[in-house]
């Protein structure tokens, strides 16, 4: 199993707040092709405008989407002509509403898809719509890239976030090329509970199989002793010196979790690392 079609999704015209370098690198590195869909996003949403303003307004930020799009379809293809990989660009516009089917139809045929974090300066509602749109509707796995990151580098030393979740395992089986590649995988199991078929040995069963496809790994129990579990998995990546996390995302529902946090939002939010996760 390998990586052999990446896709990113840019809908910024300003490429330096995209993952674009990061999704090449990768490219490079695993000898994939890369897609990049070129987004321009209409914002605005139907049934919330003064009377007599929708069509004018609809006109207006649909050009707009498109010009958005053309801009950044062109810039992808004067950054990507000067690098020796197999690579296609493609412009599309898209309303909020409907963002999510066009993004899950391109990443439903990808391997992998490379985007920044969709929390923070420079992002905006299409971003976090997009990431999900990846996991949930296109059932890919997404690496979150960190501004600072280097694709060329990750992978080296990598922590799996292990809870015995279904979504923890399909992250990890989705991860096996960057596993088997790394130096070492650490699998972090935070307050594994004390009733259960792992209770003696948390981890044990994964790392078995882990070790079967020729991947390295050690366990780290660790306990809670920061309110928020994305928290202690920071802390852990630092302490160890770790450039990757993988881990499952959305175990909660989507609105429970935009309402009131979880570990998906959370590291999303404030990950300082690349984190690979799927549902």
């Amino acid at each position: 199993m390998a990586y052999k079609t990446i896709l990113t999704i840019i809908t910024d015209t300003d490429l330096v707040n995209s993952a674009l370098d990061s999704a090449v690198t990768l490219a490079q590195r695993e000898d994939a092709h890369l897609d990049v869909l070129c987004l321009g996003v209409d914002r605005t949403q139907t049934g919330y405008y003064y009377a007599g303003a929708n069509a004018f307004i609809q006109q207006e930020t649909l050009q707009k989407a498109q010009e958005d799009a053309t801009r950044i379809e062109a810039g992808v293809k004067t950054r990507l002509e000067r690098d020796s990989l197999k690579w296609s660009a493609e412009a599309a516009v898209a309303q909020i509403a409907g963002l999510s089917h066009l993004v899950a139809q391109r990443a439903r045929f990808s391997d992998i898809v490379v985007m920044p974090r969709p929390y923070g300066e420079h992002r905006g509602i299409e971003d976090e719509a997009a990431v999900e749109a990846v996991m949930f509707d296109g059932q890919a796995p997404l690496l979150v890239m960190p501004e600072d990151a280097n694709a060329a580098v990750i992978g080296r030393k990598i922590i799996i976030a292990w809870n015995q979740s279904a979504e923890a395992l399909s992250a990890i089986r989705r991860a096996l090329p960057l596993l088997q590649a790394a130096e070492s995988v650490n699998i972090a199991v935070i307050d594994p509970p004390q009733h259960g078929p792992d209770r003696s040995d948390p981890g044990g069963a994964l790392s078995q199989m882990l070790s079967r496809h020729g991947v390295r790994t050690e366990i780290s129990v660790l306990a809670k002793t920061m309110p928020r579990v994305a928290d202690v998995l920071r802390r852990h990546a630092q302490d160890i010196e770790a450039d990757m996390i993988v881990m499952g995302a959305y175990g909660h529902s989507r609105f429970r979790e935009a309402l009131l946090g979880g570990a998906t939002r959370h590291m999303l939010e404030n990950t300082e690392v690349p984190v690979l996760m799927a549902h």
